[in-house]
């Protein structure tokens, strides 16, 4: 397979359609969120960035991975909305190897700081919530388009993801959260390179 480093988006994004059609699990949970018509939905995070890195270092399909994050935005901030749809995705998935983590990014800033200590503005989009995500490989979303084809929001680009480097987005996180999950992701993928915060 070519390397994703330093080549134009579009054959990052090609490169990357090609690695998540391997994991029919993750693929066939793009293709659930694509059916249902979830606003502004991504699949997200480490997952994505993950089943990059299982590729680029030779691990199992799903090595690693925890949880596919599905992130939408949904004016209704009621709790109860959002496990309706989590609810709704775990009973049209049948899911083996991974759990699903719902999120509405429209209501993050109800529970941010209960969670994590600090108030935030509450998101505008998905995009917004994705970029401040706690490092640049993993500020990552993809969604099917019309022809069932990934699409990709990185707003820092797909370089590092590539390039197996963890570096931080110091947009909303502490040192501690970066420090925390970069070893963490050093002790399951020892080949990436963490940059110190």
């Amino acid at each position: 397979m070519q390397s994703g480093v330093n080549v134009p988006l579009n054959a990052q994004i090609k490169l990357l359609n090609d690695i998540l059609m391997r994991d029919q699990e993750l693929y066939n949970v793009l293709r659930t969120i694509s059916k249902l018509n979830l606003p502004n939905s991504y699949v997200g995070g480490g997952s994505i960035t993950q089943s990059v890195w299982n590729q680029i270092f030779s691990k199992d399909l799903g090595f690693g991975i925890s949880d596919l994050d599905i992130v939408y935005f949904d004016t209704d901030l009621s709790e109860a909305k959002e496990n309706e749809i989590r609810n709704q995705l775990l009973s049209e998935l049948p899911l083996k190897k991974y759990n699903i983590d719902v999120k509405n990014e429209a209501r993050v800033h109800l529970w941010y700081q209960h969670r994590f200590g600090q108030k935030i503005n509450p998101y505008v989009s998905t995009e917004d919530a994705i970029s401040t995500w706690p490092t640049t490989a993993s500020s990552l979303g993809v969604y099917l388009n019309k022809q069932q084809d990934i699409e990709a929001f990185a707003p820092y680009g797909l370089n590092d993801v590539f390039s197996g480097i963890v570096r931080p987005n110091k947009k909303m996180i502490t040192e501690s959260i970066y420090m925390n999950k970069a070893i963490k992701w050093k002790s399951k993928w020892p080949e990436l390179k963490v940059v110190a915060w």
